[in-house]
């Protein structure tokens, strides 16, 4: 039996246009049910995060900036990982040769420079925006992740730049293939996951975990049941050929499969 059941959204809780399908809510709430406890881990801002499950009225652990966050069910902060002072200060004044946008996650918000609607349109779900700033002017603690927005292309030319740069101080991850995040080294998904559990008491091997794209995969490799989305980077299914591949988000396969798990486990999962 699993007792922990942690979720990345966008590309895989979330429909295409960021939104929370009405069966796959009704799903979490009958999973909230049994004794497993969900976990959502994403890319996304705690307060985001919180709001999001307010308004849903659901109850979660919180695992987010891809790792560099947790809260418990109450919203206390259980753990924080932040980019170093010195490699913060060089990433937000350096001249870096890629015209990708630049944004900062700390815990009073996002900040960017750029005023783009179009970087808001994932979060219409939400109502979360981004706070206009120079961001030479941020501190240079505090600072829990940076990303870089621009077309995929474009990141992959930017990628050896940084390693270049930063060597083994910093972690880089796609977190979308339009999103290159920028981490404290060693602070992701399937590290935060492995804190939280241990906390809790419950085993990595008594987790199941969703996911699609590079900033999922540690979190996948390392519990006991890691399903990949139809719709995820290929890249991630190159790299983890062992974990099985449910449906697309679209058709909101997490529902789908957890059905299956809560009905028919005995039964093997056919994808919808």
């Amino acid at each position: 039996m699993y007792r922990l059941a942690a979720f990345d959204m966008d590309g895989t809780l979330l429909l295409p246009d960021h939104t929370l399908g009405e069966k796959t809510l009704a799903t979490l709430r009958q999973l909230a049910e049994k004794p497993v406890k969900l976990t959502f881990a994403t890319g996304r801002h705690y307060l985001e995060m919180k709001d999001i499950l307010a308004n849903i009225g659901l109850d979660g652990f919180l695992i987010t900036g891809n790792g560099t966050r947790i809260h418990d069910l109450a919203g206390h902060r259980l753990h924080a990982s932040d980019l170093s002072e010195d490699c913060a200060h060089e990433l937000l004044h350096t001249q870096w040769d890629t015209p990708a946008s630049l944004h900062v996650f700390r815990d009073d918000g996002w900040f960017t420079s750029l005023d783009d609607p179009d970087l808001l349109i994932p979060h219409q779900f939400s109502g979360f925006r981004y706070q206009l700033q120079d961001l030479r002017l941020l501190p240079d603690s505090g600072n829990s992740k940076v990303c870089f927005c621009a077309p995929h292309e474009t990141l992959l030319a930017l990628v050896p730049q940084l390693k270049a740069h930063f060597g083994p101080r910093l972690d880089l991850c796609f977190s979308a293939a339009d999103c290159l995040d920028v981490q404290p080294a060693g602070s992701n998904k399937g590290s935060a996951l492995a804190l939280l559990t241990a906390g809790l008491g419950i085993e990595m091997s008594e987790c199941m975990a969703f996911g699609d794209a590079m900033n999922d995969k540690e979190m996948l490799e390392g519990v006991g049941m890691g399903l990949i989305m139809g719709n995820a980077l290929p890249v991630l299914k190159e790299q983890s050929p062992h974990l099985q591949i449910i449906g697309h988000c679209r058709n909101q396969a997490v529902s789908h499969f957890l059905q299956h798990w809560l009905h028919t486990p005995h039964l093997t999962y056919s994808p919808e």
